[in-house]
């Protein structure tokens, strides 16, 4: 099991590269972690919802997502509630406090998943959640050293020495927990060492002795291009426009499913901003509204943050914009939610499709595939088009304009909607948005298209291989009883 020192420390990325490392070395092994907390997530074959953090560790090991790896998924909708989802369903919104006086119930949920998860495969790496010494959730605790007791399970201690105070988090972490928390934390791994290693060897020295712990491995910031999920991601922050093709996203309070765009940072000459203020905004040349799990707060939040306004003069001047999901919903006519799934009430939306949306309690959680119908305006390259990829929304939308896929979807003019999650993911689909970006500047876009399961699959390997070479994997097969 990998437990951290605090939230981003690298536990879901290292989890994926031991994923790896075991499949190259012969085994069978699995992600699982017992409860999630994110807005980006992952329907499974079987119409199962997960955090994407296990998708994209189950890719790195080789395996299809299951719901197994993530049995317990909370999808935060306002600042003290979430969406609680159990073995890939909705159980319901509840307020944290109520969260909390419940959760120990789902402690057989975890475990019938852990169990079958663990009949399948010869190793389970775990990923815990945020910080293992919150002693004030230890009572309660089902996802850090709760669980590692319940499934006795050896712990790596993960710290993030790139933000700084390395020996106060893993040291003061152990100093923090019990005794026999202590005896069951078997590595520390310092994570995110940016400069020469040899120069930190006293560090080495100095936690090996204070803490009577081994230090498993100190791994570089590594540079490879993997989605994570954190609200603290690093791609949120870039407000830049440096390439010759400017993709903006509108950084919605609630944003969900942000590595739906991932992809365009594959093409040469292409950059991916996300913008949180209308001055942002600038002169891009697509603007995308993403997904978000509180549609109706953050339609009011464009509207009264003036992004709306921009975004609306932007599309008037024949700018492309794009919406996926949640930001589908926003540039319809209205929104609706008479059953109060994502908190009641009704807002009129931006008026730029002939649609409207009624949310009801039924969500809707399918991998779906299908075609582009015939389109016109900024993309009519994309007709006829292939995709994949997958639906999780509450609400049901009525287009009366022209559908977009055939599958649902609207399009007027240079704007477009659906709720497809991944649909830029297929080579042919971003390679004909990028395309026909450039040919709009009157350039020729002279790169190559990105098959993108191919290039994960050698992201993977490159993360794998700086991993092994910086920790000791002697000592993680003795931990695991495996060599």
């Amino acid at each position: 099991m990998l437990q951290g020192t605090m939230s981003n420390v690298g536990k879901s990325l290292l989890t994926a590269a031991l994923c790896r490392i075991f499949r190259q070395d012969g085994l069978s092994a699995a992600p699982f972690k017992s409860q999630n907390m994110a807005l980006n997530s992952f329907i499974t074959k079987d119409g199962s919802e997960i955090g994407r953090a296990q998708a994209m560790q189950a890719e790195a090991a080789g395996l299809e997502p299951s719901v197994l790896m993530n049995p317990i998924l909370l999808k935060p909708t306002t600042d003290v509630g979430s969406q609680v989802i159990v073995n890939g369903k909705v159980r319901g919104n509840m307020r944290a406090v109520e969260y909390f006086r419940h959760k120990k119930e789902l402690i057989p949920d975890i475990m019938n998943a852990y169990n079958t998860l663990a009949s399948q495969h010869d190793v389970i790496v775990i990923e815990g959640a945020g910080s293992a010494a919150e002693l004030n959730l230890k009572a309660d605790d089902i996802v850090n050293m709760g669980l590692a007791k319940l499934v006795d399970a050896p712990v790596l201690l993960v710290g993030d020495i790139d933000r700084g105070g390395i020996f106060a988090q893993l040291l003061g972490t152990l100093m923090l927990i019990e005794q026999d928390e202590r005896e069951r934390i078997k590595g520390l791994i310092v994570n995110k060492f940016r400069g020469d290693k040899t120069i930190f060897q006293s560090g080495v020295d100095i936690l090996e002795q204070r803490g009577n712990v081994p230090v498993a491995g100190v791994i570089p910031y590594i540079k490879c291009d993997i989605e994570d999920e954190d609200s603290l991601s690093d791609k949120l922050g870039n407000h830049s426009a440096n390439g010759i093709i400017d993709i903006a996203v509108i950084r919605l309070p609630h944003i969900s499913n942000y590595t739906d765009f991932d992809v365009f940072l594959q093409y040469d000459g292409v950059s991916v901003r996300y913008v949180t203020k209308y001055t942002e905004l600038g002169e891009p040349d697509m603007i995308v509204l993403p997904g978000t799990k509180s549609t109706i707060a953050d339609m009011k939040w464009l509207r009264e943050s003036g992004c709306e306004a921009a975004i609306k003069k932007a599309a008037s001047r024949g700018v492309p914009l794009f919406g996926i999901c949640g930001g589908y919903q926003m540039l319809g006519k209205k929104i609706s939610d008479p059953e109060n799934s994502e908190g009641g009430g009704e807002i009129s939306g931006m008026g730029l499709l002939d649609c409207e949306t009624v949310f009801s309690r039924e969500k809707h959680q399918s991998q779906t595939t299908g075609r582009f119908l015939r389109v016109s305006g900024a993309f009519p390259a994309l007709s006829g088009l292939a995709f994949s990829g997958y639906e999780i929304h509450m609400g049901e939308t009525k287009v009366n304009g022209d559908a977009l896929l055939d599958c649902g979807g609207a399009f007027s003019g240079s704007v477009y909607g659906c709720y497809i999650h991944g649909i830029f993911d297929e080579p042919q689909v971003a390679g004909a948005v990028v395309t026909t970006l450039y040919e709009r500047k009157g350039l020729h876009y002279d790169g190559m298209t990105i098959n993108r399961h191919a290039y994960k699959e050698q992201q993977f390997d490159i993360l794998a291989e700086e991993v092994r070479k910086n920790i000791n994997m002697e000592l993680i097969y003795r931990i695991i009883g495996q060599r």
